[in-house]
């Protein structure tokens, strides 16, 4: 019972700091409506209907105002943005699709154009955005609480020091933290993120944190495993198998009294490695239009168009991202680009894909690249002992039979 009591404080408490207009459209605009989208996705998965994910995950540009260790993203001048009629595409193509939950990603989303725009021009949807958060000033913080549909998913990397040294830059924990303070006092409903290796684990995977973490009225936490990426990818800063095995007890333990609520999407309810990508739960378009597996694999064979009119056909009929979903699965449970990254060039090769990096490196970087740890540890699953935890994950995200 205590994950229970411990998730129904985390809902009480959440809804008495956050604005009521906003908890409304979150109830409608996430849940009812992602309860029935998902109902959807698993009626097309069991009768092998046309393809189209539950949720899209969306890289508007590749112009961002940090550079970070470990990042996949190639910065340009001038900066490759998707334009607003492509934005526009996409999410048409989700909603008709039953999809209403969009991840906005960079990049730095801030830093897109028009970006208010399509949230209040979409006011059925709801965005989850990611951010380093340092450009979530007052009025930016304000426009978030006037569209209604956002959450800020806010990157914090690690406390002073350690922020500074991801982030290649100075006073960056303070900045960010600024920009979180701004939104909660606005009543927005905000997360917090972070992407854990060796050098931010014992600063954030404890329960010091997400007391801290509460003090500053965040609502919930994303876990993510950090994965060497980019020019800059550090392979030497990716967990061990023993701290990834850490990492899902503190989270198992953390989630029957957290203060907070925890969110990963690594385990089922059963502690069994998944991938969302080879679910099919959710894939990824990028700055250049590429409709991509995920975010960090940038291997792709198709493009949307100049009105991001043709996704729906390309989600439908991508031999390449099928292929993907249906052979990934049987080389591994956990992340293939952690794993084997010899055998995802391969593939690539094989698939004739083309290098979806705007900088036209990711071939380059999948070469250098050497196996490290992933999550898929046969034999040492731990299950979720939170039975809402459990609930949520075998009926709201992995219940439709994925890896059989």
């Amino acid at each position: 019972m205590r994950g229970e009591i411990s998730v129904a404080k985390s809902i009480l408490r959440v809804a008495g700091q956050a604005n009521k207009r906003l908890l409304w459209i979150f109830f409608r605009n996430f849940m009812l409506r992602n309860v029935r989208g998902m109902a959807r996705f698993e009626r097309r998965m069991a009768k092998g209907e046309p393809f189209f994910p539950a949720f899209v995950m969306i890289s508007l540009t590749n112009e961002c105002n940090l550079s970070c260790s470990g990042c996949w993203v190639a910065q340009t001048i001038p900066p490759k943005r998707l334009s607003l009629k492509q934005l526009d595409g996409i999410i048409e193509s989700g909603k008709r699709n039953g999809s209403y939950f969009f991840g906005i990603l960079g990049g730095e989303p801030l830093l897109y154009p028009g970006l208010f725009e399509i949230f209040e021009k979409h006011k059925d949807c709801y965005f989850q955005l990611f951010t380093n958060g340092i450009g979530l000033n007052e009025d930016i913080a304000s426009r978030i609480k006037k569209a209604g549909n956002v959450t800020p998913l806010i990157s914090i990397e690690g406390l002073e020091k350690e922020s500074d040294n991801r982030r290649n830059d100075n006073d960056v924990f303070p900045r960010t933290l600024a920009g979180l303070e701004n939104c909660v006092k606005e009543g927005i409903i905000t997360g917090a993120a972070a992407s854990i290796c060796k050098s931010n684990f014992n600063e954030l995977v404890s329960r010091d944190y997400l007391e801290f973490l509460a003090s500053k009225k965040v609502a919930y936490m994303w876990y993510y495993m950090y994965r060497p990426a980019g020019a800059d990818p550090k392979p030497e800063n990716a967990l061990s198998e023993e701290q990834i095995l850490e990492l899902r007890e503190f989270l198992v333990d953390q989630r029957t009294d957290s203060p907070i609520m925890i969110i990963e999407t690594y385990w089922d309810a059963d502690g069994k490695a998944l991938c969302p990508g080879a679910m099919g739960m959710s894939h990824h378009i990028g700055p250049s239009g590429a409709v991509e597996f995920c975010p960090p694999l940038q291997l792709a064979k198709e493009f949307i168009n100049d009105e991001g009119s043709n996704l729906e056909s390309i989600f439908n009929n991508s031999a390449f991202l099928a292929y993907l979903r249906e052979e990934i699965p049987k080389i591994s449970r956990g992340c293939i680009l952690l794993e084997n990254p010899e055998l995802l060039k391969k593939i690539a090769i094989e698939q004739g894909a083309i290098d979806s990096n705007i900088k036209q490196r990711f071939m380059d970087e999948l070469g250098n690249m050497r196996p490290l740890p992933g999550h898929d540890i046969p034999g040492k699953e731990i299950p979720e002992k939170s039975r809402l935890y459990r609930f949520i994950k075998k009926r709201y995200f992995f219940g439709f039979g994925a890896y059989g």
